[in-house]
């Protein structure tokens, strides 16, 4: 649907009959029912908390300018930055419209099982790709975007299944979609806007049938809710779609929701917490949470104009992981392809390196637990995660110490039974015991290149307390 037309469906009253999808047998003990309540005492798929990495992709016809920002839609027609509109000045006609993007987004060079690969090669195990964000074209074919969706326009393809296909052909990794709610300029939101959300067309007709359809067809197994625009959950009766999900979905067993599903329930309700972009609250959280951040300082969407230094470093990114994962969170972090659907050599770049990291490291990573203490507080730039089955913990740190002596002020040594070992070297470390609290351990001489990786090293520490 180009934004500024009507939809063919805009019959609000005959798609309140179609909208409830048939009844299915109960297939669990436990039925949930559509209040936050309910809904909030699921517990959380096991997998999410296990993966605590995944790769989020922003890719959309806010591509095709990639200027600014992945809202360079709203800040050109409806703010009206100056630089947004000196941008379009520069660069198109002045009868040009926003829709006139649409054929623009080509996805020329998207090839789904090169970027699998990729994505495998990352140590990921989640994406979640922007079916569709606040602009309102559709990844997939919607049948309630009619014109403005990747079939209709642009690529003319089913952008969502072609990478739902590979992820589950060639990859480990789970599939996810992001859904925007609402959308900026589509006129029958604006409208339910102006009657102070009383109406609900916009939900009924555009947003509920949609995501059963994202659902049914895709079975992603991360929702990842965006955009309530200023909207309560009643408007977008958020509760009664969870519950459809949660009790009758083909995903309901696996399923992962995040907490943005109106006005007042970030951080509030849901699966898990994100609270804010780029949350990283650098202390221990009672409820599991995600850190949603960009490897683009700037912008979620690509950015023609972005410089070298705009690019999180690999050692930012690594130190975010492990601050992430110590405090009991998942990294999720996004690139965001070209408009002929590559991944620039940057992105590529930066996730490679994270999946080497990982290969050495990811057992202090995958399927850990929070321990006792988040942080050292002796030595700075120290993690810890830890697999209590195990008896183990992992002491990750961010800086070699040019002694040669790494102090860690809150493991306790149990003499007889405490092994050291680094990550990657494998051979046991010799270590003291300090008279207050924790250990000094002997870091092994090594050169450059012998190091077992270059941005971060993790001690596995056994039967300490």
């Amino acid at each position: 649907m180009r934004p500024q037309e009507l939809p063919r469906l805009a019959f609000p009253l005959l798609l309140l009959l179609l909208l409830p999808p048939p009844p299915c047998p109960a297939h669990s003990a436990t039925r949930f029912d559509p209040t936050w309540e309910s809904l909030d005492a699921r517990q959380l798929p096991a997998w999410f908390d296990q993966a605590k990495f995944g790769i989020f992709i922003h890719w959309g016809v806010f591509s095709v300018p990639s200027f600014g920002s992945e809202w360079f839609w709203w800040y050109w027609q409806k703010e009206k930055i100056p630089k947004y509109v000196e941008f379009m000045k520069d660069n198109y006609p002045p009868s040009f419209k926003y829709e006139d993007f649409g054929p623009l987004f080509t996805a020329k060079f998207f090839n789904a099982n090169q970027w699998a690969d990729i994505f495998q090669a990352s140590g990921a195990k989640y994406i979640v790709l922007t079916s569709k964000h606040h602009e309102g074209f559709t990844l997939w074919g919607s049948e309630y975007s009619w014109n403005w969706n990747a079939i209709d326009e642009g690529p003319k393809r089913d952008i969502v299944k072609e990478l739902e296909v590979a992820i589950r052909n060639r990859t480990d990794l789970r599939f996810g979609l992001y859904y925007s709610l609402f959308e900026w300029f589509h006129p029958l939101f604006l409208e339910d806007e102006s009657s102070s959300f009383h109406k609900r067309q916009f939900p009924v007709s555009k947003t509920l049938p949609e995501l059963y359809e994202l659902v049914n067809n895709y079975q992603p197994e991360v929702l990842w809710s965006d955009g309530d625009g200023g909207a309560p959950d009643q408007y977008w009766n958020s509760t009664g779609f969870l519950a459809w999900l949660y009790n009758e979905s083909p995903v309901r067993g696996t399923v992962v929701t995040n907490d943005r599903w109106g006005a007042g329930s970030i951080c509030k309700h849901g699966g898990f917490y994100t609270c804010s972009d780029r949350y990283n609250p650098g202390h221990l959280l009672p409820h599991k949470w995600e850190n949603c951040m960009t490897i683009d300082k700037l912008s979620w969407g690509y950015r023609r104009e972005a410089g070298i230094s705009d690019y999180l470093t690999i050692e930012e990114l690594v130190k975010q992981l492990v601050e992430t994962v110590s405090c009991g969170g998942n990294l999720l972090m996004n690139i965001g392809p070209t408009l002929d659907g590559t991944i620039s050599v940057v992105f590529e770049e930066r996730l490679r390196q994270m999946g080497s990291w990982l290969k050495v490291n990811g057992e202090a990573i995958y399927e850990t637990h929070t321990w006792r203490s988040q942080n050292d507080t002796v030595t700075p730039d120290v993690w810890y995660t830890s697999k209590p089955k195990e008896k183990l913990v992992y002491a990750i740190f961010l800086k070699w110490p040019t002694s040669g002596q790494l102090f860690l002020g809150h493991p306790k040594a149990i003499l007889g039974a405490t092994e050291v070992k680094l990550l990657g070297h494998g051979q046991p470390l010799n270590w003291i015991s300090l008279e207050q609290n924790g250990i000094m351990v002997e870091l092994p001489q090594l050169t450059i290149h012998q190091m077992p990786c270059k941005w971060g090293w993790a001690l596995a520490l056994t039967n300490v307390i």
